[in-house]
């Protein structure tokens, strides 16, 4: 992939760790990787990349030149109904490609890592089946993990090897911090606009619990202890943002530690 570009650091900022060297920037060629798809070459794309660094509309942009593409997500919130402003399903970018693994379970329930990889396995051999190519994207790592290097949990538990992806290629969203930050910022001011605390009180009045609600952390963490009174609006928008921040970098580390473990990323800008 050639030397990283140099460092690139803000100011310090509470609550924001500071940024490793960037990869470098790649261009995808999309005739090749139908090719490859088409000869078996690769069973499985994913885009993969932090929160707030542009994966879903690559994907779809992907899944549109590829022409003959679905998408599975790998996001571990989106799989529930109902908590669309918070998880940022964003499902009009979707448009005609067709997605998977979203809005699968109701809010309230405890979805884990073995349904997921289960029900992965099970969308992927259906979209393949049809002769169509499978894009999986998402920013959660060991969702990802668990969808295509067979992540295995205990003896008893996980898909067998011989189910999931064996050959897959992987394609990361690159954003500069200084961008990165910018884009969370702006992104969490409009979901507040767009109605995030009225989903969370939605949720709250539908009978969800509020400890299931703290449980699924970040914005429905925060705004649900809002709306308890245990934080005023301007504590839970600067937590929030703080929490948001703290996470992409997360899980940037956790792509970078894939791969220091031998996973080649392909890493665009979107």
């Amino acid at each position: 992939m050639g030397l990283p570009n140099k460092t690139n650091l803000l100011p310090d900022r509470p609550g924001i760790p500071p940024m490793a060297a960037m990869p470098e920037a790649e261009t995808i060629d999309t005739a090749a990787l139908a090719k490859a798809c088409a000869d078996g070459d690769i069973d499985l794309i994913c885009v993969l990349g932090p929160t707030a660094s542009g994966k879903t509309r690559y994907a779809v942009q992907l899944a549109r030149a590829l022409g003959n593409a679905e998408i599975l997500s790998a996001d571990s919130r989106q799989v529930y109904r109902g908590m669309d402003i918070g998880t940022g399903k964003d499902l009009g970018e979707y448009g005609e490609v067709p997605y998977h693994l979203i809005d699968i379970v109701p809010a309230g329930s405890k979805y884990n890592i073995y349904e997921f990889q289960s029900a992965f396995a099970e969308a992927w051999a259906d979209v393949r089946s049809r002769g169509r190519i499978p894009i999986l994207c998402g920013g959660s790592g060991l969702y990802i993990e668990a969808a295509t290097r067979a992540y295995k949990f205990d003896k008893e538990n996980g898909v067998p090897a011989g189910q999931l992806p064996q050959k897959t290629f992987y394609i990361g969203t690159l954003v500069s911090r200084e961008e990165r930050v910018a884009r969370i910022d702006r992104r969490l001011d409009e979901r507040l606009e767009e109605g995030l605390v009225e989903e969370v009180q939605g949720l709250l009045d539908s009978g969800v619990p509020a400890e299931d609600l703290l449980w699924y952390g970040l914005e429905y963490k925060f705004v649900t202890q809002y709306l308890l009174g245990q934080l005023s609006y301007e504590e839970m928008h600067i937590l929030l943002a703080n929490a948001i921040h703290q996470f992409a970098k997360r899980q940037m580390t956790w792509f970078r530690g894939m791969e220091r473990d031998g996973v080649r990323i392909h890493w665009v800008k979107p």
